[in-house]
């Protein structure tokens, strides 16, 4: 009550002037029904987002002045604890809004994104910048007595105050507002980078207009097309959509080479085609800003700043790991490059292999080498199947079990949910969302939110997490068929998921995926190994028409092939994050085409691949600075993962109950209660080593000087 009495006395013009509209929106009140609450997306609406952030803006900000200017002592109940309880409003309103824009992105949401952007920002930097809030936290993070605390807590103030540090809480009023100022123009940016990419991805379309057009299309790609051009109401038989779920599938089985050019350059082109929707102005912009930002704060570049609250640290050192693996992949893509061209050349296809050739003849050389036709696999991998095997194995490492619910609302008739509990001890841990389909307004690719972390500050609060995908319907009474590749995603995505199910912490800003970036993908690449587990392949790798489970010799060549590819994957991974990162440590204004050019010719890049991510498409970096200067960390995380898995291999197997305790014990549950080195220590016993990642794709290992 007393906190609500503040509010008010500092706020009272303001609440009373919205009072009437505050009282009928929404997005206002607090969540609830079972699990603690539960948004209520039946009656969310796009008009309600100003008002209701304008008003939850103002209620943090009145909860922060609150705490800044008390006239006690700090102490991390009244400082440190009392800023994990503000901003409830805000944290609902934030996670809503997060999922209208990447899930149910339209022109009149797009108004007021763009409109709320740099207010978000804006909001941000009065929190970031308030010099008596600031005050405090610093007095707690160098006083001794802080030393009495808990570990936890000790944690949670060490990460505030580097925080806040990092956005400029030491600089001077006039760098603050220099610093302010950028932050809400890249604020602005990054909305527009991904509103023309999302319009990019679905307003472009590779139409098929005759039969000859499906030719080598399995029959579930073939129906995915037939399925998406009456959605879009198109006058052909058929379209593949701009997304990597649409295009890929084509590019492996068309025997259209004139059409796979088609798909495979409106792919590597989304923002780069001159017109209106074109990134690289706004993405060249984006990087002056930055590299500003990054000087006022006292770095060299943006690279170190980005880097300083990481686990590598130094760029130089996430350089050095990149170039390692660089070149033996490189050499592996070469071998796999010539026997696809044998391929061409004895077929008569007088042609050198094309980016757009690339997966086609993969598939090819897998085929003949392997004995493994990809067409064969996939009637097995049934999504909801593999969503069943998913299930049986976080109950396997971690007791946990699902059970589907229908009594909480969604936000899209594809979505459901499934409340998670510990089966040993029956008690709720959380809910899981899953909403698996592509659709219109939804951005491209796979990932996890958590819409709310777990903690139990006051009392236990449940985590609410969920998985998106871009999986392509098909025909309605036909089961969704997925490649191996887009299974392994959905265990990677899933792993995200349990990293914040799992989550057993006290404070929120702690708790479950909330660690270094190059860490957090560590959990997420761990569980791709259960997919190809002899248990999941047996009892979720199912025939869709025959029900039988995939066949022994069948799995057989599938382990035998498991590191087929891994040259093609680690080479359009590794240019895209060396390309990430020497944009972010270059300090002059770059042209964009002349940039990621020139770098990759000094890298010595093949020609028959292109980056995962062309820079005026990559939604990583340029679409906030989750990852800028950081998709380095996808190969630093696998380093970690390649050596976690070793712990099982080296105990009884993939489902070593004692090393899964030890796996649950020191990283899916404790969040950044710890340095993340230091938990990973405490795991495996020592640090990781990156030859285990060298043997998991069978590159050559070095020896070590």
């Amino acid at each position: 009550m007393k906190k609500i009495l503040t509010f008010f006395l500092m706020g009272t013009t303001f609440f009373a002037a919205n009072a009437q509209t505050n009282q009928s929106n929404p997005l206002l009140k607090p969540w609830t029904g079972p699990y603690g609450g539960v948004p209520a997306f039946n009656e969310y609406k796009v008009a309600d987002f100003k008002p209701a952030i304008e008003f939850a803006i103002q209620e943090k900000l009145n909860e922060v002045e609150a705490i800044a200017n008390n006239p006690k002592a700090p102490t991390f109940d009244n400082t440190i604890a009392a800023l994990e309880r503000s901003g409830e409003t805000m944290d609902r309103i934030a996670t809503v809004y997060g999922i209208y824009r990447s899930n149910l992105s339209s022109p009149e949401f797009n108004v007021v994104d763009r409109e709320m952007s740099p207010k978000f920002s804006e909001f941000s930097d009065k929190i970031n910048q308030n010099k008596k809030l600031f005050t405090r936290i610093e007095t707690l993070y160098n006083s001794k007595d802080s030393k009495k605390l808990t570990s936890e807590q000790q944690r949670l103030i060490w990460l505030y105050y580097t925080n806040f540090v990092r956005q400029g809480a030491k600089l001077n009023d006039a760098d603050k507002a220099k610093v302010a100022a950028i932050n809400k123009q890249l604020a602005t940016l990054f909305t527009t980078f991904s509103q023309n990419l999302l319009a990019e991805e679905h307003n472009q379309y590779v139409a098929l207009k005759t039969e000859s057009d499906f030719e080598g299309l399995p029959l579930e790609v073939k129906n995915a097309a037939i399925a998406e051009a009456k959605e879009r109401k198109l006058d052909v038989m058929g379209c593949i959509a701009n997304t990597r779920s649409s295009i890929e599938p084509f590019l492996t089985f068309s025997t259209r080479r004139d059409l796979r050019e088609k798909a495979f350059d409106i792919f590597v082109k989304r923002g780069d085609n001159g017109n209106a929707n074109d990134n690289n102005s706004t993405l060249v912009t984006i990087l002056e800003l930055r590299t500003q930002k990054a000087n006022i704060l006292g770095f060299k570049t943006f690279a170190h700043w980005s880097l300083s609250n990481k686990m590598a640290k130094d760029p130089q050192k996430t350089l050095d790991l990149m170039l390692s693996v660089w070149e033996p992949a490189v050499g592996k893509v070469n071998q796999d490059v010539a026997e696809m061209q044998k391929i061409v050349d004895a077929e008569g296809g007088k042609f050198k292999i094309a980016p757009w050739d690339y997966r086609f003849y993969a598939e090819k050389v897998r085929k003949a080498k392997y004995d493994l036709d990809q067409n064969e696999v996939k009637p097995y991998l049934q999504l909801e199947k593999l969503r069943e095997g998913m299930f049986w194995v976080a109950g396997e490492l971690f007791n946990l079990q699902f059970k589907q619910i229908t009594n909480v609302p969604v936000y899209h008739p594809d979505v459901r949910v499934w409340e998670v509990s510990n089966k040993l001890t029956g008690k709720a841990v959380g809910l899981w969302y899953f909403d698996p389909y592509a659709r219109a307004g939804k951005r491209s690719g796979a990932w996890m939110n958590a819409y709310r972390n777990q903690e139990r500050m006051d009392k236990e609060v449940l985590t609410i997490v969920s998985n998106n995908c871009n999986f392509i319907k098909g025909a309605t009474d036909e089961p969704i068929l997925i490649s191996w590749e887009d299974a392994s995603t959905l265990f990677h995505e899933f792993g995200h998921a349990l990293h914040g199910l799992c989550s057993n912490v006290t404070y929120p800003s702690l708790a479950g995926t909330s660690v270094a970036r190059d860490y957090v993908e560590f959990p997420s690449q761990l569980l791709e190994h259960w997919l190809g587990t002899p248990e999941v392949l047996n009892k979720f790798a199912l025939h869709y028409k025959t029900g039988e489970p995939l066949p022994k010799a069948m799995v057989d060549r599938i382990e035998r092939a498991g590191t087929f590819g891994e040259g093609f994957s680690t080479v359009e991974t590794i240019s895209s994050s060396l390309v990430d990162m020497k944009l972010h440590l270059e300090t002059k204004k770059i042209d964009p085409k002349k940039f990621e050019k020139e770098t990759l010719d000094a890298l010595h890049m093949p020609s028959e691949i292109v980056m995962r991510h062309r820079i005026p498409q990559f939604g990583h970096i340029f679409s906030s600075d989750g990852y800028a200067a950081g998709y380095y960390s996808y190969l630093w995380a696998d380093v970690i993962n390649a050596d976690a898995w070793e712990a099982f291999l080296e105990g009884k197997g993939a489902y070593d109950k004692a090393v899964a305790k030890k796996l649950y014990d020191n990283v899916f549950s404790v969040g950044n209660t710890i340095d993340q080195e230091k938990a990973y220590e405490n795991f495996r016993g020592r640090a990781p080593k990156s030859d285990a990642l060298m043997r998991a794709r069978n590159f050559p290992i070095t020896a070590k000087k």
